[in-house]
């Protein structure tokens, strides 16, 4: 197998965890007593700093388009590798929701169509009823912060230490935050998962959940390579493929 295919698998598999681990606590826990908001975004936060703890030498683990067109608009990633690697990480992101689809559907009484299942939305689908364009402002704003922070904690040996804790932190906060508004994205390949299963009104309003977070990382990216200059991590030399443990 190609360098290319392993770190696409390790990508699509990272982003699953995210996902089921994430979407999996607010659903799994629905009918549980004593249930927290809190729980969710720690989760998702917990859920991408053990992954990227685990995954980041082999793939960079952005597990999330948004980072990934960061990364590219920072010339800190190869384009020729954006296309398969958002494809590995919403193909992950299914897969993350068929499993937790499955498990779920172990409950009594539980029915899909019922469900919002960690799907994410606005106006009457936003979990404060907030409108679109409040909804726009959280995602732009929270995928801008988040992708910015990813990019400047990246790059350096020490920064391998600690990065993974920073950014899954910094992803719960931004939970914290969009939550109420908009059950929180910030990631195309997180929105899509739930989207596809739930359908109808999930559907409708994906678009959203693309056009912002890619948006607020593409500003990050460029504001990275203006302010901060070339600060190339260790998955960012685009001339050639990667040996095991090393960048692209």
């Amino acid at each position: 197998m190609s360098g290319l295919g392993k770190r696409l698998i390790v990508e699509g598999a990272g982003t699953a965890w995210l996902v089921f681990a994430g979407c999996g606590t607010a659903v799994l826990n629905a009918g549980a007593q004593g249930g927290s908001f809190l729980a969710a975004p720690l989760a998702f936060g917990l859920a991408l700093a053990t992954a990227a703890y685990v995954l980041e030498r082999f793939s960079g683990a952005h597990f999330n388009p948004a980072v990934t067109v960061g990364f590219v608009m920072a010339h800190r990633f190869p384009v020729r590798d954006l296309a398969p690697y958002i494809a590995a990480q919403v193909i992950g992101a299914l897969v993350g929701t068929a499993l937790l689809v499955y498990i779920a559907s172990g409950r009594p009484g539980f029915e899909l169509a019922a469900s919002e299942f960690g799907a994410n939305g606005y106006g009457d689908h936003s979990p404060a009823d907030y409108q679109l364009h409040s909804a726009l402002a959280v995602e732009i704003t929270m995928s801008f912060a988040f992708v910015l922070a990813r990019m400047l904690t990246s790059g350096s040996q020490s920064a391998n230490l600690i990065g993974p804790l920073v950014t899954g932190l910094w992803l719960m906060l931004s939970y914290v935050v969009a939550t109420p508004v908009t059950n929180a994205s910030l990631n195309p390949a997180r929105s899509t998962g739930p989207a596809l299963f739930v359908g109808d009104w999930a559907l409708d309003q994906l678009w959203l959940f693309w056009a912002a977070p890619l948006a607020g990382g593409m500003l990050a990216g460029l504001l990275s390579a203006r302010l901060f200059g070339d600060t190339r991590g260790v998955f960012a030399q685009p001339a050639r493929e990667s040996r095991p443990g090393e960048s692209m």
